[in-house]
Parts: C-alpha cells; structure tokens; sequence
C-alpha cells in the first residue's frame, strides 16, 4: 500500500510540474505573439509620423528648419534597419522639434499631434509588452529549460518621446565621459539602475557622467570615477576615448541630447567599489554594481547600454588602441 501512495505521490508531481511548464510555454509564446504585435503596431505608428514629417517639409519654407533635411530624416527613419532605427527616429525627432509649429497649416499641426500622440501610446505599450516578456523569460527554471524555444529575444524601442505639452521640449545637450573599467580578471563594470519615473524598467550601464562647464573629457572622466567607484588613476591610465556614442534619451521627466565619449581603464589589483561618492540623485536611482565578463554579456537578457558592448568590448580587451574613436549604439 505504501508503495503505490508513493507511486500516486510521484505521477501527481510529475503531472503537476508537465502542466507547469505547458502552462508556462503557453504563456511565454503568447507575450512574443503580444510583443510582435505591439512592434507591428509601433512600426505602423512611426510610419506615420514619417509621412507627417514629409507634409510638415513641404509646409514650410527651406531657411525656416531646412525643409531638406527635415525630408531626408523622414525617408531615413523609414528605411533604416532595426539596429539603426532608434538613432534614425531621434534625428527625426529633433529635427521636428525645431519646426515652428504656429506657422503650419492648422490642419497639419493638428495631424503632427496626433501621430505624436500615437508614436507616444505605441512605444509605451511596446515597451511595457518587452519588459513583461523580459521579466518572464528572465525566470531561471525558464532559462534554464529553455521554455522560450527559439523565440527571439525582444528589444525595449528607446527613443525621446515627442513632447505632448503646448511648449516644445527642446532637448538638452548633454556630453558625458565614460569609463570601461576593466578588472584584473578583464571583467568590466557596470551599474544597475532605473529612471525614478519608470521604476520597473532597470537597466545596466558603464562608470560615467556628465561634463561639467570647463572640463575636457579626460577630466571628466576621471572625476567620474572617483565618485563612483571610488578608483583615483592618473592620466596615463586612461586609454582613448575609444568609442563615441550618440543617443537621446529621457530622465527623470527631462529628455537630453545625449553625446558619450567612452575611455578604457585596466586595474592591475583588486579594488573595493566606493560609492559613497554618488549624488543624492545617484543614490536613489542606482541599484547596485557588479563585474561582468564578455561571456557573462553574452547570456544575459539583462538590458545594458552601450547595446553593442558584448560584441564590441572583446575587441578592446585583445587589440591595442590605434587611436581611432569608434561610433557605438
């Protein structure tokens, strides 16, 4: 008799845990079917701000905004490949938000809002279907039974969204020094933390920050890594920029116009990562640090930024710098 409760016990779990994992395959491919849809939704929504954009060009006279590149950004937004379209849909963004909207036709501006409008909802439900994906494939029992199957893994769309208020949001310049900060075992480090008006959305990036009036980029860098990380280095010690990055992007309710210069940094010995240097706004909005391996980049589905960083940091680790600065997303 024992036997058999003990046999009835195993098929139940067994049962249990096959209905588990159905049950969670099913809901996995229905967040990618989710997710697809909302990219199709999101695509059809920038689609039409790009043929908005080429009315708005043919609306206004050349000297007012230069109504050729306001038309040439509106075709590169449409053909530009997946990994180039977020830069694209920025260009176009700035570009749009240099155009005096009191001199369009009422009708036309009224069109522009509305496909602002809409780019605004579409991006929002995009991303919030790629982080509700995210979140479940992130599960390690679904990662490490690889419940997701061949599934692509979806990408957050990050682009400044257009301002919905009367007054334009003009976006801020903001260049910023960065560090690539390499450890004795060649791991680089990394910073975790959110926007404190999207708390949910966290993401992972380098040492680094804003340039402040005066300071040249070495400087900056330097001084960045001192708050952070605690780590004083000589001039010497740091190698570039190596790369540059151009991305805008939102913070805190203020979109900026961003441009990062990224430095390579090699410890010989082990260091203990001080933050106590962080900005009241640091503390709060950073999460935590860690020490990442190429291979470690690799796996992950963690968002990081620079994007291309696992593909592109080997390249710094096994080459000597020849003094080219490379362009990154």
């Amino acid at each position: 008799m024992t036997g058999l409760v003990t046999t009835l016990v195993v098929v139940v779990v067994v049962a249990l845990v096959i209905m588990w994992l159905a049950a969670t395959a099913n809901r996995l491919d229905r967040l990618h079917v989710r997710t697809d849809a909302a990219w199709a939704a999101l695509e059809a929504a920038l689609a039409r701000r790009a043929v908005v954009a080429r009315a708005v060009a043919a609306a206004i006279r050349l000297d007012d905004v230069g109504a050729d590149r306001l038309r040439a950004e509106a075709e590169r937004a449409e053909v530009a490949p997946r990994d180039e379209r977020e830069e694209a849909e920025n260009r176009l963004s700035l570009q749009l938000a240099a155009v005096d909207r009191a001199k369009l036709p009422l009708a036309l501006t009224a069109e522009l809002i509305d496909a602002e409008h809409r780019l605004v909802i579409a991006r929002r439900v995009h991303n919030d279907a790629v982080r509700d994906t995210l979140t479940q494939r992130r599960r390690r029992l679904v990662r490490w039974l690889r419940l997701a199957g061949t599934a692509p893994q979806p990408e957050y769309f990050e682009i400044v969204e257009p301002a919905l208020s009367d007054e334009a949001d003009t976006p801020l310049p903001r260049p910023s020094a960065r560090v690539l900060l390499l450890d004795a075992e060649r791991r680089v480090l990394l910073f975790n933390g959110h926007d404190p008006l999207r708390p949910d959305a966290r993401f992972w990036f380098t040492v680094g920050g804003g340039v402040e009036p005066g300071e040249d980029l070495r400087s900056a860098a330097l001084r960045e890594l001192v708050e952070e990380t605690g780590v004083k280095l000589a001039d010497d010690d740091l190698v570039g920029p190596v790369w540059r990055r151009r991305v805008a992007f939102s913070f805190d309710g203020r979109t900026y116009d961003g441009e990062e210069w990224f430095f390579v940094a090699d410890l010989v010995d082990r260091v203990d990562v001080d933050t106590s240097g962080f900005t009241e706004l640091e503390a709060r909005t950073v999460d935590g640090h860690r020490w990442w391996s190429v291979e470690d980049l690799r796996r992950t589905e963690e968002t990081i930024y620079p994007v291309q960083l696992s593909t592109l940091l080997p390249d710094v680790l096994s080459r000597k710098w020849d003094g080219t600065v490379r362009t990154v997303r």
